[in-house]
């Protein structure tokens, strides 16, 4: 991930480089409401509750959240969250007081304040029969119709709120309110007060608990039908957490903005505040107005908003899905795959700049068929998730369950990951759950208070980003990280999460001097409560998607990142390998001449490569900020730079480990890329460019077709050096293999980072009989070299890198060969990811 400005910081024990050790290997909705005791509720079946989870990851007790008053929480707005160094000082929230007779309710609803509306709103059966009340400030009238017809008039009582006795009703009816203004006309309006709470009891527990896996079901604006008497009713019930909230109000373009028509009431002790509106519906902008604990009313946008309106506007919007999937064949292969055994090739999207001004339907076409002829089994999206502002990448987030409204709406990015499940090829999402946005109509201070960051700067600010960091501890946090995970993975069948800067949640002193951070209980530096969030998060994605995988960008040596949580393990399936990455463009960068001296920055990966499950990035970081495309980290003349690059595209598609690359790579891209411009296509128009461009398009068929390349990315008996030491020629030669036995798919690799020939190189293979070369990155070039792709060598009966064969192979300057046996077995695409062999259930443990 990139901040808004500046570089991340590489600190807590980084990664193993050369220079630094390697770690040790190891092995439904609710009816209308009524207060009538035994009544039918006008015959609607009562609401299905949200049901207890029977299974999923333990964890300790659920933390509750405190009582108001009891954490060390601020009123006022912090000045410059960076700049505090001493904890807030602990203030207790003014009561807020309840309402004892109805004229107190009436100047509570007036003011704002009341957090029951419906106790004195709707309809409710007194013993003289049935009162109904409405707020309705500006109407000159309004009446009641009730179901069979009786209509009665309704008197102003006081500040907008109008009343009437049905007088001896003995039960509760579905009604309307007929409604007029200064034009004189009535209006026909349904009753908001009349409907029950949309949650019921289990997900207020479940809430409570933090264990809400479906939290997107319940809180945010949900459209609903419910049929009655008086005809069915469409319309929208928006429910908010906000446990602090002296009060809160839903407004929108359904009421002009009013930020007084809508009250929604508190259910319990939740700190859920809900309200159905009928005649909401899709598409429909809203905000909350939360009168925080100051007493101060702040326009919040929806934190479980599924939609927004465009930036820079600020409004949450009502969305329901019409989607029609159609990737049944890939999701059903989805849950009988191992991905972690199986291909992947990475193709990074920045979705704004790969073509400007394309939405999510222009990419499900250019994109698709882009990414489906260059043969990448997976993209992975840098964050859809909306931010304001679109130089932070999608990296400050401020709605985490809404796809970005710039590119369409939801179902249209629905409709582009269907597209490229369709076409075969993987989606994964960059998820931020370490920080977010400080923008304050989002989730920064909430319901007046800290809420979703920790209350103390120096757990809560991150001084590098510029951002608040959620407060990881509280459960009702937790779970709505936890939910929004599998949000993007059930909701948009998404195929796994990159989760962005998980070094930065692990360490307490992450981008802190001495002084500014907190030990943990033990005395550590080590955040336990990150850590129990990433791992719940792990733990439930696997046991609730079969066949996904997260990814972690984790820059440090903390142990067992791909490790099962089960033995204490944080859970992932893949690590960012960034020790190899930035060891690697290290050497690259240096002269051929000079690379003899650095011929350990490539052979030290494999030190430590079978530690965790790797996954080799080239990533949007590494081209951008002034580091240069990889094209200009090369040195020499153009025509040695892309040799080079060549070479080292075909050196990472046989490294172990699976493999990402930034867009614009594909084809050497020249420029350092940046957000505001589309990439420079046009250089696909230059034949050497097109050439780099074609080699990425063979690589991933030879990778795909031979199993050795993938099988055992993680298994050390999936590698083994033919000659490391070769640095006086900068050449690199190795053995990848398919089976435990060695006995199935091999590829022989030899890598030439020098500026000599090697003609010949005499080549260790393992198995006598003819060889033929898979791949040849130096053929076709300007001089007329011709490629030796095709041709067929004879392993000779002459020990040689400790095989008991060998043969004799041309490997130009600054190129890549690969060679397998004449006859070998190959897959095809149609039989690629069958492997469902324990490590996937181990990850799900």
């Amino acid at each position: 991930m990139s901040p808004k400005f500046g570089k991340k910081s590489k600190q807590n024990t980084p990664e193993p480089t050369a220079d630094t050790p390697a770690p040790p290997t190891a092995d439904t909705p609710a009816p209308p409401s009524t207060d009538a005791p035994g009544s039918s509720w006008f015959g609607l079946p009562d609401p299905e509750p949200t049901p207890e989870p029977t299974s999923g990851p333990t964890r300790e007790a659920a933390q509750v959240l405190p009582p108001l008053g009891a954490e060390p929480d601020q009123i006022s707005e912090p000045a410059e969250p960076a700049q505090v160094t001493e904890p807030p000082v602990s203030r207790e929230p003014e009561p807020v007081p309840v309402p004892t007779t109805p004229a107190e309710a009436v100047r509570a609803l007036a003011d704002g304040r009341h957090q029951q509306p419906h106790d004195l709103l709707g309809h409710h059966l007194e013993p003289a029969g049935l009162m109904v009340r409405a707020y309705r400030p500006f109407a000159s009238s309004v009446a009641v119709v009730f179901q069979d017809g009786e209509r009665i008039d309704l008197q102003h009582e006081a500040d907008g709120v109008w009343g009437g006795l049905r007088a001896g009703a003995t039960q509760t009816q579905d009604y309307r309110l007929r409604v007029a203004y200064a034009d004189g006309i009535e209006h026909e309006q349904d009753d908001p007060y009349r409907f029950a709470p949309t949650l019921g009891p289990i997900d207020l527990h479940l809430i409570g608990e933090g264990r809400h896996e479906q939290l997107w079901t319940v809180l945010g604006a949900h459209v609903r039908e419910y049929p009655g008497p008086m005809g069915t009713v469409v319309g929208t019930s928006f429910a908010v957490w906000a446990p602090r909230a002296q009060a809160v109000h839903v407004s929108g373009d359904f009421n002009t903005w009013d930020t007084r028509s809508h009250a929604m009431r508190l259910l319990g002790e939740s700190g859920v505040w809900e309200l159905f509106v009928p005649g909401v519906g899709d598409g429909t902008l809203y905000k909350f107005l939360v009168r925080g604990a100051d007493g101060k009313v702040r326009e919040k946008a929806d934190p479980m908003a599924r939609a927004t309106e465009l930036p820079p506007g600020r409004a949450s919007s009502v969305v329901a899905s019409g989607h029609d999937w159609n990737d049944g064949e890939w999701m059903q292969r989805r849950a009988e795959t191992n991905p972690h055994t199986g291909p992947m090739s990475v193709y990074e999207v920045h979705l704004g700049s790969w073509r400007q001004h394309h939405s999510y339907r222009d990419l499900a076409e250019h994109l698709v068929n882009y990414v489906q002829d260059l043969g990448f089994t997976h993209v992975e999206f840098m964050p859809v998730m909306e931010h304001p502002y679109p130089p932070s990448w999608g990296y400050h987030v401020t709605s985490y369950y809404a796809p970005s409204a710039r590119f369409g709406r939801p179902d249209d990015f629905r409709y582009l990951v269907d597209r490229l499940h369709q076409a075969g090829i993987g989606v994964i999402l960059d998820w931020v759950p370490g920080h977010f946005a400080t923008d304050p109509w989002a989730l920064a201070r909430f319901d007046g208070l800290p809420l979703y960051e920790h209350a103390d700067p120096r757990k809560g600010w991150h001084p590098e980003w510029g951002s608040y960091i959620f407060d990881f501890g509280r459960s009702q946090v937790r779970n709505f990280l936890v939910a929004n995970a599998i949000y993007w993975l059930e909701e948009f069948h998404v195929d796994g999460l990159r989760v962005d800067g998980v070094a930065s949640m692990l360490y307490l002193d992450y981008a802190r001097k001495d002084g500014e951070w907190i030990p943990n209980i033990h005395g550590g530096h080590e955040n336990l409560e990150a850590v129990g969030l990433i791992q719940e998060a792990n733990a439930t994605a696997y046991k609730r998607v079969p066949g996904i995988v997260t990814i972690a960008e984790e820059s440090t040596s903390w142990p067992g990142v791909t490790k099962p949580t089960s033995t204490g393990g944080l859970g992932f399936g893949l690590k960012w390998n960034m020790g190899w990455m930035n060891d690697s463009l290290r050497y690259l960068k240096e002269d051929p001449i000079h690379r003899q001296y650095h011929h350990n920055l490539l052979t030290f990966s494999l030190m430590y490569a079978f530690s965790e499950n790797y996954l080799l990035p080239i990533s949007h970081d590494e081209v951008v900020h002034g580091k240069g495309s990889l094209l200009r980290k090369a040195p020499g003349s153009r025509y040695d730079q892309l040799a080079t690059v060549r070479a080292f595209l075909a050196y990472i598609w046989s490294h172990p480990g699976k493999q990402l690359i930034f867009m614009g790579t594909e084809f050497a891209q020249e420029a350092e890329w940046a957000d505001g411009r589309g990439l420079d296509w046009w250089l696909l128009d230059h034949a050497a460019h097109y050439r780099v461009h074609n080699l990425v398009k063979e690589l991933n068929r030879v990778y795909r077709e031979n199993p050795a390349m993938w099988a055992l990315d993680s298994e050390a008996a999936g590698f083994e050096w033919l000659n490391a030491n070769d640095n006086a020629w900068n050449t690199y030669s190795y053995l990848r293999f398919g089976t435990q036995d060695r006995q199935g798919s091999v590829v022989a690799v030899a890598v030439n980072f020098g500026g000599l020939a090697r003609d010949p190189l005499r080549l260790g293979v393992p198995h006598p009989g003819q060889w033929r070369v898979l791949l040849d990155t130096s053929g076709f070039d300007e001089f007329g070299t011709p490629s030796q792709a095709g041709v067929v060598l004879e392993a000779h009966d002459h020990p040689a890198d400790g095989q008991p064969y060998s043969v004799e192979v041309r490997v130009a300057a600054l190129s890549t060969v690969y060679l397998v046996p004449v006859g070998q077995e190959t897959i095809g695409q149609e039989t690629i990811q069958q492997d469902t062999g324990a490590r996937g259930r181990e990850l799900s443990s």
